[in-house]
């Protein structure tokens, strides 16, 4: 792996699988609970896309990022996707309780965000950042209130993975030969138009760390009688997310409730009302041939959904921030990190040197009970 100056990993046996996980050089391993953050990647990714914020955080604080299973470092053992995202947040508990963290502040990115949310209902946190994250209800196949369009989430899953794609991640790919190329993804859907780095080839890197062996990505898919054919599996990465194995709505009755903060772009590709990676909108769009309908199958309204949760929790007595980034896509954390950097130490309460400006008071919608 291609680690940045001050980052190092090291593996941590578990009990259930040996977990990857970046530290920083210098950080102490007795550092309050409260001054502790976790960072939790998503999909076809790894911890290596959290280390320029990692970097960047204020040396008081303690910072790890974890490889989820079958991603970077981490053992590539199988995924049950029956109990959702479970195998993922119950490995991140592992790791903790094994380096003696009894909580922390949690970022997660993506499919992370839905990680995190999980970790949440089962375990005390101190507070969520969730970045673009994946939907409370899922990906794919439910209406606005969460409802699912069909009984086996046809649409949904594994099924959805394109073929070339997967073969490219096999193939370990780095070029932009193709628009299905790793780094051709990367730059359509992870980012906004316009964006470049000088670390691009980590961040491809990261990606190429995905196993597609089986069980991991991106899992089996079944026949279906509805459109498009396909169905949700119950083994795999992007099963864990069909709205049959996957449901976090159920932190709005969490009794004691941590403050969450949502970061996300408006030029977010992947998590959108109009996700080019919803098989419904494509159908839409005429991509995907023989769509049935807006009836049928509408496109999944994924940050209408989760805005409606998170006003949920408020009202039920949580603290939500809301920062909408104009112009970023998917990976604020990369796009405007600034921006990113101060709004979580600014929701996790650091106090210590100055942090950067403030980002446009315009961008913040704050919600609570209050």
């Amino acid at each position: 792996m291609t680690l940045f100056d001050g980052i190092t990993s090291r593996l941590v046996d578990t009990g259930r699988l040996s977990v990857n996980v970046l530290e920083r050089t210098g950080d102490d391993p007795g550092t309050a609970a409260d001054q502790t953050v976790v960072f939790v990647h998503g999909n076809v990714s790894s911890s290596l896309f959290w280390q320029e914020i990692m970097q960047d955080l204020p040396s008081e604080l303690r910072v790890l990022a974890i490889d989820l299973r079958g991603f970077g470092g981490t053992e590539h053992t199988p995924i049950d996707a029956t109990r959702g995202v479970r195998d993922f947040s119950d490995d991140v508990h592992a790791t903790l309780e094994a380096l003696g963290i009894p909580s922390a502040h949690f970022v997660g990115w993506s499919m992370g965000g839905g990680v995190v949310m999980q970790y949440a209902l089962d375990h005390p946190v101190l507070s969520l950042t969730l970045q673009a994250p994946v939907s409370p209800y899922g990906f794919g196949g439910t209406r606005r209130d969460g409802s699912r369009l069909t009984d086996d989430d046809a649409g949904a899953g594994a099924g959805g993975a394109n073929p070339d794609f997967v073969q490219r991640l096999i193939d370990h790919d780095t070029t932009d030969s193709a628009p299905t190329s790793p780094r051709s993804v990367f730059r359509s859907g992870y980012v906004a138009p316009g964006y470049t780095s000088a670390h691009e080839d980590v961040w491809v890197e990261s990606m190429l760390t995905t196993s597609t062996a089986g069980g991991n990505y991106p899992g089996d898919a079944v026949a279906s009688p509805n459109w498009p054919g396909f169905a949700a599996g119950n083994i795999g990465v992007l099963n864990t997310m069909a709205p049959k194995h996957f449901d976090v709505s159920g932190i709005v009755d969490l009794p004691a409730k941590p403050p969450i903060l949502w970061i996300h772009g408006t030029a977010d590709a992947i998590v959108s009302d109009a996700s080019f990676y919803d098989l419904n909108h494509l159908g839409a769009l005429g991509i995907v041939p023989g769509w049935p309908g807006d009836d049928v199958a509408p496109a999944q309204p994924m940050v209408s959904q989760t805005r409606d949760v998170l006003d949920a929790y408020a009202a039920a007595g949580g603290e939500v921030t809301e920062i909408t980034v104009e112009g970023a896509g998917h990976a604020p954390h990369l796009e405007r990190p600034a921006q990113f950097r101060q709004a979580l130490l600014t929701h996790i309460g650091y106090v210590g040197r100055p942090a950067d400006p403030a980002p446009p008071t315009e961008a913040i919608i704050l919600r609570s009970a209050d």
